[in-house]
């Protein structure tokens, strides 16, 4: 720690050297529990209601985050020391930032530990929305952890006569409201039918679309804030200056003034939802793979790289934007020419492992739709068949030159070995129904898949673009 850092609590507040809460964090009660309280959620959500409170609104908003996975361990540990309080640094492309000190996080509870205490919390009459970032792969299991305790809360709530909350999904899902909703009846079921028909009729389910890029904290990030801000913040949040927030208006009991501090509050959220999924999310899919074959570590630097950039905005005109329907008050070139220059910024410093890990979570929601819709009516997908290719190449966890390195899935296990077989059965990958259905059995997917693929083991990732880009 630097000899002249202020340690982060309520205790140091008046010495902080950045811009810090305005408000007393001591009159702010909990109005949200969020269930994930990453680094995205800091970086998102959690500014938002900062923001609101900076302007002496939502004092019965604050928020208090809910770990439920085993690893939350670390976030227990850095919320409790720190009061909830952490630094979010905005990094500007021309190499400037903007930090200050976020206090809307009031208060934590880790579930592994103390599940009475997680449960109290979401079950009080006082939450009235629980919010969710548990990421993609956390709806793959509506049993799993998050969706266990959730019902839980619901079936408490219910049983003392209190009202029911909204439930907020912030995931990159489409439709995640409706996802959420899905999984929470799943589990209420198997608890009791009633609890189903109560949830059925008086829990509210949001769709919402949220967009910020924001890496992974490391160390050196936060050895930054404590040599450069002079505050030691052992889990500082950096991200791009860039934020987006639309959310259905579908609340259960009430709602922030979301609209004061920038969110789009909209009657549908399914335009905003596709444009981000398909094009961001799915944009860095495209780049993630030939990134890594072709040996980047940053996704600044494969976005700078003129070949990547006419890849990627190849496929947003060509096979991603007609699929999507018009966007209120958004011009989809524009927003996608945009995406270029977001993942240009070289401050952000996100990793192309970052984009490449837990990849069956991702594709299958933010590209395989965008395929399934060309198909369907007779659209390209020469593009999207090259980067689920790419994927599969990247999958035999080997680079173009003999190096091993691990990949990061769910289903790692099944899915590298199955890679490592496709120099013999070519459609090895894609045959795989639980990530892809019937794509092996789509003629004009599989032509194009076979030639990407067939190009990536004998010419390599960066004349399979060239060659694509012809």
């Amino acid at each position: 720690m630097s000899a002249s850092a202020v340690n982060l609590n309520n205790a140091e507040l008046s010495r902080l050297p950045i811009e810090g809460p305005n408000y007393d964090r001591g009159s702010v009660s909990v109005g949200i529990a969020h269930i994930g309280a990453g680094h995205f959620h800091r970086a998102h959500q959690a500014a938002f209601i900062n923001l609101l409170l900076q302007q002496g609104l939502a004092r019965e908003w604050g928020i208090c985050g809910v770990g439920v996975m085993p690893t939350d361990w670390t976030m227990r540990d850095v919320m409790n020391d720190q009061d909830g309080l952490y630094t979010l640094i905005l990094e500007n492309p021309d190499g400037s930032r903007d930090a200050q000190v976020i206090g809307s996080i009031v208060d934590y509870r880790y579930a592994p530990d103390d599940p009475e205490s997680a449960l109290e919390v979401l079950a009080a009459p006082s939450t009235r929305i629980i919010s969710l970032t548990i990421t993609e792969g956390g709806y793959r299991d509506p049993d799993g952890p998050a969706f266990a305790l959730l019902t839980k809360a619901l079936d408490r709530r219910r049983r003392r006569g209190i009202a029911a909350p909204t439930i907020a999904s912030c995931d990159n899902i489409e439709n995640n409201g409706e996802v959420a909703r899905r999984a929470v009846l799943a589990n209420a079921e198997r608890v009791a039918p009633e609890l189903a028909a109560w949830v059925a009729e008086h829990v509210r389910f949001p769709c919402s679309m949220v967009d910020r890029i924001t890496p992974a904290t490391t160390l050196e990030m936060a050895a930054e804030v404590r040599r450069d801000l002079g505050v030691d913040d052992r889990w500082p949040v950096v991200a791009e200056p860039f934020a987006a927030w639309v959310i259905e208006d579908d609340f259960a009991d009430g709602r922030p003034p979301l609209e004061q501090a920038g969110v789009l509050v909209v009657d549908d959220v399914r335009p905003y939802e596709l444009m981000k999924l398909r094009l961001l999310n799915a944009g860095h899919q495209c780049l993630a793979y030939f990134a890594h074959l072709c040996g980047f570590e940053f996704v600044h630097d494969a976005a700078r790289d003129p070949l990547f950039a006419e890849f990627l905005l190849s496929y947003f005109d060509t096979e991603a934007i007609p699929t999507l329907p018009p966007v209120p008050g958004i011009d989809l070139h524009d927003y996608a020419r945009t995406l270029i220059e977001r993942f240009a910024n070289p401050a952000v410093r996100d990793t192309v492992a970052r984009l490449c890990a837990y990849s069956s979570d991702r594709i299958p929601k933010w590209l395989y739709p965008v395929i399934c819709d060309n198909l369907a009516s007779g659209g390209p997908v020469r593009l999207a068949a090259a980067v689920v290719a790419s994927w599969a190449r990247y999958a035999e966890g080997v680079d173009e030159w003999g190096v091993p390195y691990e990949v990061l899935d769910q289903l790692a296990d099944s899915l590298v070995p199955i890679a490592r077989s496709q120099y013999d059965n070519p459609t090895a990958f894609i045959e795989v129904t639980a990530v892809f259905c019937d794509l092996a059995h789509q003629p004009r997917f599989v032509e194009a898949y076979r030639w990407a693929l067939d190009s990536l083991h004998r010419k390599g990732a960066r004349a399979t673009l060239e060659e694509l880009l012809r």
